[in-house]
């Protein structure tokens, strides 16, 4: 959670950083702040709102420093008020700080500083963090050009928790120190200037060549430098990561929200991310796996592990390496994972699935399964990011940045991948060889009909503002479609708060039926040609008790059962959910905007959730 930016360099500091948390807001956006060094004294301006309340600040006009911090709010410790934003300072104003991250053993370090004459102000973890250095600061009689490292070096080392952290001191104002743990954190290497960021796409438009810290490790920052540093203040060398993501991704581009513009982006997405794995003709490759026949034979079962819209990724994806490899496969949150001692050994495959990469419980699950002894695969967008530099192998989707909290096009290109993945294995395995064809060949004309499933929106938006004032919707689906329904109801909740439950269609008999009353709206997924005349039943039941019924499908169906029915173009059922979770998609976003609210930038959510 939250976003940190930096700045060091020739230019103003001010509006570099701004303008970094206002790309960053979709890590939280509660409350914003920057410090920087003004003629040897730190300079300190925050507020509690969205980061444009800055600009609204009085002298921050005036700030002329070149070397800066910045920080936008996903509140964690203390509700969002303007003592509890960061920056934070110590007592004697030497130095300044911001963090990502939770400081698990705050209280003891609170106390103890409060034993030796610190004073706080905030209800945050944070504050902690400088009046610590200042404490180890003050012990250093060594006053070189080191001292402010090791203060923070120290101070670094009593802290349990996760953290990305920036300092800067007014005793050293042309340095700067970042370092990390569990929290991502990028530097941004530019001319005569550098960069920090817990995201690319916030500094993406000055630089595509960012330095990746590893855990612990810290770095000093000058304008013409990066000097990195391991635990024991050894200096180490790092070579620079090139960014291929195009700047203008980071950007509307004429759409109203990201949100929608990343559900469009959708196509290209998924081209980017076939890539070169994939065509009717060959063998589906992945040159950065070495997956033998021998090693996938031996597997008695596969693990899928990750949170949220991920999760439901893995969801899909469990379904076809289930049937296209015949190897047990389970899906679990990553959250619960590591507390139910799953059962886990060399003969088991652990994928984990994260968008950002820094996802912490998911880190956490596959630091277990490593521990295990099982071999470990990461799927994530972001290269370089935590988990997989943690993992055994690493694969990426190409969606590009994701700006919107909400996931759209980083779901279907997880699912597209692991499909791939799937592929891959069976090839590997020598199995279904007819059913690999079929469906590369519908892979390989799925984007366009992704576009053709687009040109659905105005029937979409029209359902939408017929409903947009309920209060409760349910989702159903039977298969694969049951998949969808989860996602398709998670999206509606994370952006219009509409209470929304999915249920397996043949489930709802069970009890949820009772929930079912007049007028209220039912939503249907049908995309398996086996299970079609089995969920029309179930549609039936609700029908029957006065649901309003909207239903995607690409199959022959009465249509004048259904209150509106959006057709969706004929695929194989093993990615039917990269083209039934767009209506839905865009039926979320149409209600949120029927209701005024903001929907890249939901209450309470953060894009990248990186405290367990």
């Amino acid at each position: 959670m939250c976003g940190i930016v930096g700045y060091i360099g020739n230019q103003k500091a001010s509006p570099i950083l701004i303008n970094g948390l206002i790309r960053l807001e979709y890590r939280g956006y509660d409350s914003a702040g920057i410090s920087t060094i003004e003629n040897n004294k730190l300079s300190l301006m925050k507020d509690k709102g969205r980061v444009k309340n800055l600009y609204h600040l009085k002298g921050i006009d005036d700030l002329m420093g070149t070397i800066g911090i910045a920080h936008t709010r996903w509140a964690t410790h203390g509700k969002p008020s303007q003592e509890n934003s960061h920056p934070h300072m110590d007592n004697h104003k030497i130095f300044s700080v911001v963090h990502n991250g939770i400081i698990e053993n705050y209280h003891e370090i609170r106390n103890f500083l409060t034993k030796h004459g610190y004073t706080f102000y905030s209800q945050t973890d944070t504050e902690v963090i400088p009046n610590l250095v200042h404490y180890y600061y003050e012990k250093d009689k060594n006053v070189d050009h080191l001292r402010f490292l090791r203060a923070v070096k120290d101070a670094c080392a009593d802290l349990k928790g996760s953290f990305a952290i920036e300092i800067i001191c007014k005793d050293y104002p042309d340095n700067m120190i970042v370092t990390r743990k569990d929290s991502p954190l990028v530097i941004g290497k530019g001319e005569n200037e550098n960069y920090i960021s817990s995201d690319i796409p916030a500094i993406l438009s000055f630089t595509r060549n960012f330095y990746l810290l590893n855990d612990f490790e810290l770095a000093i920052l000058s304008r013409n430098d990066v000097t990195f540093y391991d635990t024991n203040l050894n200096i180490i060398t790092k070579d620079t990561t090139s960014i291929e993501w195009n700047a203008s991704s980071a950007e509307k581009d004429g759409f109203e929200d990201f949100m929608l513009k990343e559900i469009y982006e959708q196509s290209t997405a998924i081209r980017e991310t076939i890539g070169a794995k994939c065509n009717e003709t060959t063998k589906c490759e992945f040159d950065e796996l070495n997956f033998t026949k021998e090693y996938l034979s031996t597997l008695n079962k596969i693990y899928i592990v990750a949170c949220g819209t991920a999760m439901h990724a893995g969801l899909a994806g469990k379904n076809t390496l289930e049937k296209l490899c015949q190897i047990t496969t389970e899906v679990d949150i990553a959250s619960e994972f590591r507390y139910r001692n799953p059962l886990i050994d060399e003969k088991t495959l652990c994928i984990f699935i994260s968008q950002s990469g820094e996802t912490a419980d998911t880190i956490a699950a596959l630091k277990l399964c490593k521990e295990k002894g099982a071999r470990t695969l990461a799927i994530s967008n972001v290269i370089g990011s935590s988990i997989t530099r943690e993992a055994d192998f690493s694969i990426f989707t190409h969606a590009g940045p994701e700006i919107a909290v909400a996931s759209t096009k980083a779901y279907t290109s997880q699912v597209m991948l692991i499909t791939l993945l799937a592929i891959y294995f069976a090839e590997v395995l020598d199995k279904n060889n007819d059913t690999l064809c079929v469906l590369k060949k519908d892979i390989m004309e799925l984007p366009g009909k992704i576009e053709e499933t687009l040109k659905q929106v105005d029937s979409i938006h029209e359902f939408a503002k017929q409903i947009y004032l309920e209060k409760d919707v349910f989702f159903l689906g039977r298969g694969i479609d049951e998949t969808v329904a989860r996602e398709g109801s998670l999206k509606l909740k994370e952006i219009s708060y509409i209470h929304s439950e999915s249920y397996p269609a043949g489930e709802l008999k069970h009890g949820p039926i009772a929930l079912i009353e007049n007028g209220i709206t039912v939503i249907s997924i049908m995309t398996d040609a086996t299970l079609v005349e089995k969920t029309i039943s179930n549609i039936q039941e609700v029908i029957t008790r006065g649901a309003k019924t909207l239903v995607i499908t690409n199959q022959k169906v009465n249509e004048d059962m259904f209150d509106m029915t959006i057709h969706i173009p004929e695929t194989s059922p093993f990615i039917s959910p990269i083209l039934s979770i767009i209506p839905l998609q865009l039926f979320s976003y149409f209600i949120a905007k029927e209701k005024g609210l903001d929907v890249d930038k939901p209450r309470n959510l953060a894009k990248s959730v990186t405290v367990e």
